[in-house]
């Protein structure tokens, strides 16, 4: 047994009973202090805004309905305790014996030795497992529930178990108990000072902190990439970059990124900024630096964002290099604007776009992942009315539902971080970014929730119509790259390989490894993270696709400019921001983009 598992064995109950003792006393001064530093809002609240009540009555009805089902699901259960205490006695007496059940090779929660050296906490790790497993699948196998339902149930079910996890208790966490011991519980009371100033910073909500805040600064040592501020109007900035070859392609390429997000996603350091190495290889980079909008904005509506973001910045390019041929790349809820925005230039008769690329892009949302399961006409009205008060929905709140969808890597490691183990959160900068929260506006936000998410209209020809045009993405013939990530959570890959069989025009379907952002910020590297599949063919089956793709180790992104290459339309001098006919603004990152949401 190692000495980590020894020491949490041989913790002296005295000595940890004086240690409680001691943390409950200081504790309760800095309690004291922050109650008296906070006036929270004793408003009356909805006393179940999600409305979970009627998903889990149904789960209960369905399940009361065949007690067989459930008895014999006991029955399991109870032979699974016996297995885990017969296999833990045996341990105990010092034979060797396989564990019954054992956590996934990426569960970093139980990566601690004492969980499998000390037979205490390995025993309540597999009881854990099993526990949550049954749960899961007694749930996720009940019939006769509606798939919106079911996927409810599903979901908060596990939010549940992720909360319940033996990890994330103090006396059943063996690196807490033997750090508690180390430091006489300087570790807790640490974490207590942790919790009340993130509570405090949430004005009463729990805002965790993933990072240090003050360790990065936009346009300082993240969105570092030279360049100009050259156009802007309500909703965006639009930034040209600086270039760093003297022959370019002819055609610029625009970025249109989310607006659920900043774009410096993909400019965040020099060895992994997308943008300094498309700058790098030849292209002219335009950025639209969205807005962070406050209640001022709460009338723009999804089409302003098209005729204020995209269709605006094309006409900016024009102005600032002369050129009316444009390639375009769309990320995330950017991807979907734009896939809009092309049907309706198509419909237009405007053919300025030569080629488009699409980043973690859903244009269907039949099958939209779990973020579905925050979709339904309850949720919807509640959000709604919480917006029209406001003017927008609050980037924490957006940033809270993102995080849920991996509560374990997102939410309930840095619980144990932070609180029981009393540690400052590391200085990262994708975390940063990730609590650098953005607004969205009331009308917009309503409009895309209702007619993408819930009603699925954009897939429809014709059932949206923005500034005065029917909108039929089928029209769309621009020669397409669209890249998706295996493991995304926020468009799941087989939802956005569904636009393959929509579009009229070439398209290359690339497939990389991880998720939403590390999939995509993945850069070409001797040591590299993630492979990508390739599949010339476009079978209609998303699995039929993969069986037949090619895997390549390595980044996507020279297949990408090979790809991109072919529709450059040749070289010319390189172009300076402020050479044409737009004068330079402000530089880069500009001010859009360092605007918080507490601001």
């Amino acid at each position: 047994m190692n000495e980590h598992s020894e020491e949490t064995k041989q913790i002296d109950p005295v000595e940890f009973a004086n240690t409680m003792q001691n943390i409950a006393t200081r504790s309760q001064k800095l309690v004291g202090e922050f109650m008296e530093r906070q006036k929270l809002d004793s408003g009356s609240t909805e006393p179940d805004p999600l409305h979970l009540t009627d998903a889990f009555m149904a789960l209960t009805n369905q399940m009361m309905s065949n007690p067989a089902k459930i008895v014999q699901a006991q029955i399991d259960l109870w032979q699974g305790y016996m297995d885990i205490w017969n296999r833990s006695t045996q341990r105990w007496l010092g034979n060797e014996a396989a564990p019954t059940v054992q956590a996934e090779k990426d569960d970093r929660r139980f990566r601690d030795e004492a969980w499998q050296e000390n037979v205490v906490f390995d025993f309540i790790k597999q009881s854990y497992l099993l526990t949550s497993r049954w749960t899961q699948d007694l749930v996720g196998h009940t019939e006769g529930l509606d798939q919106k339902t079911q996927q409810k149930v599903d979901f908060y079910t596990r939010q549940f178990i992720d909360a319940m996890a033996p990890t994330n208790f103090l006396m059943t966490n063996p690196e807490v108990l033997r750090v508690t011991m180390e430091t006489h519980g300087d570790n807790l009371v640490h974490g207590l000072q942790n919790l009340l100033e993130d509570l405090e910073r949430g004005k009463g909500k729990l805002s965790i902190r993933m990072t240090d805040p003050d360790a990065f600064e936009v346009g300082k040592n993240i969105a570092t990439t030279p360049g100009k501020v050259v156009f802007q109007n309500d909703l965006m900035q639009l930034i040209q970059y600086a270039p760093t070859t003297k022959t370019v392609y002819r055609r610029p390429l625009l970025i249109v990124p989310p607006w659920i997000n900043k774009f410096y996603i993909l400019d965040m350091r020099e060895k992994n900024s997308f943008i300094r190495w498309a700058v790098s290889q030849g292209f002219t980079v335009f950025v639209v630096s969205w807005v962070n909008p406050d209640e001022h904005l709460s009338r723009k509506s999804f089409e302003d964002y098209m005729l204020e973001g995209p269709l605006a910045a094309l006409d900016a390019i024009e102005q600032a290099t002369g050129e009316k041929e444009v390639n375009v790349i769309g990320y995330c809820i950017g991807g979907t604007l734009m896939a809009a925005t092309l049907a309706y230039m198509t419909a237009q008769k405007d053919d300025r776009v030569k080629s488009i690329t699409f980043f973690t892009t859903m244009v269907d949302f039949e099958e939209a992942g779990e973020l579905g399961v925050f979709i339904d006409e309850e949720q919807l009205a509640a959000l709604e009315e919480k917006m029209n008060k406001r003017g927008y929905l609050d980037g924490s709140e957006m940033a809270t539902t993102f995080n849920m969808l991996r509560a374990n890597d997102l939410i309930w490691s840095f619980v144990v971080n932070n609180y029981l183990l009393g540690k400052d959160p590391f200085p990262f900068d994708l975390l940063y970014w990730n609590s650098d929260s953005t607004r969205m506006p009331a009308v917009m936000h309503s409009y895309y929730l209702r007619k993408m998410y819930q009603e699925n209209k954009l897939i429809e020809p014709g059932a949206l119509t923005l500034a005065g045009t029917p909108i039929d993405l089928t029209t769309i013939k621009t020669p397409a790259f669209i890249l998706s990530t295996k493991e995304d959570h926020i468009a799941p890959w087989k939802s956005t390989y569904r636009a393959t069989q929509v579009y009229s025009g070439p398209i290359k379907f690339c497939l990389a490894g991880s998720g939403h952002i590390a999939g995509v910020v993945n850069p070409p590297s001797d040591k590299p993270k993630y492979g990508h599949y390739i599949n010339s063919r476009r079978p209609k089956s998303p699995d039929k696709w993969l069986e037949g793709a090619t895997y390549h180790e390595g980044s996507w992104w020279p297949e990408w400019a090979k790809w991109m290459s072919r529709h450059g339309g040749g070289q010319v001098g390189a172009r300076t921001p402020g050479d044409g006919a737009l004068t330079v603004i402000e530089d880069a990152p500009g001010s859009y983009v360092k605007v918080q949401e507490k601001d």
